[in-house]
């Protein structure tokens, strides 16, 4: 019995020599570029290098602040708008527009905090005429002017750090309230006064609190990398 040669085999006469094989991973040959898959060679390498730098990149931490607004001579403690002041980064706005609705005389929501350069589209759901406004100079004294039921018109707001008052032009005491602000990290109090902000980079910030014609209020916060913080605010004219 003849013995087969090492770095061959045997097939009806042919022999393959293994050697070919890395040969044709640094080569140019496409037939035999499937080959450089299956071995340990500077393709894979660079493949697992880059796989470990890109999971790297993807961690990251983030903490979480929730607590309870109250609102000093309300009868709800809903729509307080809590928020961090200040992130370091640029943000990137929505595509999609935010809306408020105008439906029973009324502006819905009443409270809307956007991050800046986000347009908002404003509906009519009602059976008459709204004509939308704002006499605040930070969101450009607009005026939208009058459109009947079912239709819609938009503006965009550009300046954070603007509380833009809403008003109708034609049912004088319909008001709401557009926030606009630098980051979008931020929460509406719901009638129990709860809010939470969720997946705030960990840091120092300054946490506000702002409630229409109320002063606003702020605190020092540390976000933490995991977990969360429980800040409460009580709000007063």
């Amino acid at each position: 019995m003849r013995r087969q040669k090492k770095g061959s085999k045997s097939r009806k006469g042919e022999s393959f020599d293994s050697s070919t094989i890395f040969t044709a991973c640094g080569g140019d040959d496409s037939k035999s570029a499937h080959l450089c898959g299956l071995l340990p060679g500077p393709s894979l390498k660079a493949f697992l290098i880059a796989s470990l730098l890109l999971s790297l990149t993807v961690v990251s931490f983030a903490g979480d602040v929730k607590g309870r607004v109250a609102v000093s001579g309300g009868t709800s403690n809903a729509n307080v708008v809590v928020y961090i002041e200040n992130v370091d980064g640029a943000f990137v706005p929505p595509k999609e527009p935010a809306v408020i609705d105008q439906k029973h005389l009324m502006f819905m929501p009443e409270v809307l905090p956007i991050l800046a350069g986000t347009t908002v589209k404003f509906l009519n759901s009602d059976e008459v005429l709204h004509d939308v406004f704002t006499p605040s100079p930070c969101a450009g004294d607009f005026n939208l002017g009058s459109f009947p039921p079912g239709e819609s018109k938009t503006h965009t707001f550009e300046k954070p750090g603007c509380n833009a008052l809403i008003l109708c032009d034609i049912h004088p005491d319909m008001q709401a309230w557009i926030v606009v602000l630098q980051n979008p990290y931020f929460a509406v109090s719901d009638s129990e006064g709860n809010y939470v902000i969720k997946g705030i980079p960990p840091g120092t910030y300054s946490l506000k609190a702002w409630f229409g014609y109320y002063r606003p209020q702020s605190v020092r916060v540390v976000v933490p990398k995991s977990g969360t913080v429980t800040v409460d605010f009580q709000v007063k004219q």
